[in-house]
């Protein structure tokens, strides 16, 4: 009698060793499926966030060429009313140009900084899972 009990106990434990490691793997697939959906929706606010700076660079750039145009021409004469000669007035306005140019493209750079692309709560979420199925396996 005590084999057969012992027999008996041993496939009770091991239907409920097998329901639990199924349980397991269900819930790390339910896991796994939440941080891609938590990873798609980080992800989404991040390419939001670059669409918003380029629309802001693009923006700015289209917005601010026939005020600059203005300027320019209105300092370039200027410059030759106060006696400098047209190329070197155009040249003086080319420069300033260029200068307002690479101040409006270094803005827009520093808009796409890598650090604030990066899916800081997906990361962080996927070290609490290995550590929960680490957890699981032990």
């Amino acid at each position: 009698m005590s084999i057969e009990r012992d027999i008996k106990t041993s496939k009770s434990e091991f239907r409920e060793i097998s329901t639990l490691v199924g349980d397991a793997m269900s819930q790390f697939a339910k896991l796994f499926q939440n941080e891609v959906d938590l990873a798609k929706a980080e992800f989404g606010e991040k390419l939001q966030k670059i669409g918003g700076a380029l629309g802001l660079i693009i923006g700015g750039a289209v917005m601010v060429i026939p005020a600059i145009v203005m300027v320019l021409f209105a300092l370039s004469a200027a410059l030759i009313s106060a006696g400098w000669s047209q190329p070197l007035s155009y040249l003086t306005s080319a420069i300033i140009a260029a200068a307002v140019a690479a101040a409006l493209v270094a803005i827009g750079i520093n808009r796409f900084d890598m650090r604030q692309l990066a899916p800081r709560e997906t990361i962080g979420q996927l070290e609490k899972d290995k550590d929960t199925v680490k957890g699981m396996v032990r």
